[in-house]
């Protein structure tokens, strides 16, 4: 599981931590520099974008670990 959020938003960096804690799989957190809570920033949600598509294949594409 990929957790995703902005390095601007403290409130729900601190909830993802927490989350992940809890968390009996393997997990990221993978925090975006310089992106607020809706990734409004100028390329912030490209790098979202990438984060999750990258995931996916990485986990999706048949392959067992």
């Amino acid at each position: 599981m990929r957790l995703i959020v902005g390095g601007l938003d403290a409130t729900v960096i601190d909830i993802n931590r927490e989350a992940a804690a809890k968390l009996n799989c393997h997990h990221e957190l993978k925090i975006v520099p310089g992106a607020s809570h809706l990734f409004e920033e100028s390329g912030k949600l490209d790098v979202v974008q990438k984060a999750a598509a990258d995931w996916f294949t990485d986990h999706m594409t048949g392959a067992q670990p």
